[in-house]
């Protein structure tokens, strides 16, 4: 293992304690499901105030139970959220940095090479959240592009349907259609709902897979349900949506 670390141009070491031992920071990139377990194991071998810059995918609540370890142990703990693909962009990856430390951490990223560091406001836990949440969209759609680009290959109709996706797609800036489509499923939410059922019966008719397209069957159901006038502005709907339920029944 130590050959292939030099073959890397890697200095590498025998446990996580010679590692750590004497290190001023740590940058933790695992997998998603190991975030929680480094943190736990390796804190006992932090220097006191060392920098644990945990870069993983994880979610808010992971971050700030890894952080929760670290600083039992003396460490000091940055939330760091990476934000585009690293390759090409290695060091000029977008991230995004959070939490007590995060001036810190910051400085110490940009004397490591990194270029587009942006500290937000939230503590531990809201660059990840922006993170995760940023996901929901960006892997959700491609999650429905496979859904719908093999069912239309499946059905022979593939290229009428990008066409189609091509002459209705209009590009505007995401505070405008989170508000257009927030509008679209308050007023006619119930209806697409049962239009959406019959495109799960084609897709399931294909053989394709229709995962997304349900869960698409019930948001869509869910806020055409409420039977609410929706409000102009986002701002005005999201208000209306995240009210508490007594709010909303009186």
């Amino acid at each position: 293992m130590l050959a292939a670390f030099a073959a890397a141009r890697v200095q590498g070491a025998e446990s996580a304690a010679l590692t750590l031992e004497g290190a001023d920071a740590a940058i933790s990139l695992v997998t998603a499901d190991q975030a929680l377990a480094a943190a736990r194991d390796y804190a006992q071998h932090l220097a006191p105030g060392a920098l644990w810059l945990d870069m993983n995918s994880v979610a808010p609540d992971t971050k700030r139970a890894a952080a929760d370890a670290i600083h039992r142990a003396g460490g000091r703990y940055v939330d760091v959220a990476v934000m585009a693909p690293v390759h090409p962009a290695r060091r000029d990856v977008p991230l995004l940095i959070s939490g007590p430390y995060a001036k810190a951490g910051s400085a110490l990223l940009a004397a490591m090479g990194f270029t587009r560091l942006r500290i937000i406001e939230g503590g531990i836990g809201a660059a990840s959240a922006v993170k995760m949440i940023r996901s929901v969209m960006v892997k959700g759609i491609e999650a429905l592009t496979a859904e719908c680009v093999i069912a239309a290959e499946a059905a022979g109709v593939r290229h009428e349907v990008l066409a189609s996706l091509d002459a209705s797609e209009k590009p505007k800036l995401w505070n405008e259609r989170a508000d257009y489509n927030l509008e679209r499923m308050l007023v006619h939410g119930l209806r697409r709902a049962a239009e959406m059922e019959e495109v799960v019966k084609t897709l399931d008719g294909l053989g394709t897979g229709s995962a997304m397209s349900r869960g698409t069957v019930e948001r869509q159901r869910a806020l055409g349900s409420l039977g609410i006038a929706a409000p102009d502005g986002l701002n005005a709907k999201l208000a209306t949506l995240t009210a508490p339920k007594q709010e909303k029944a009186a």
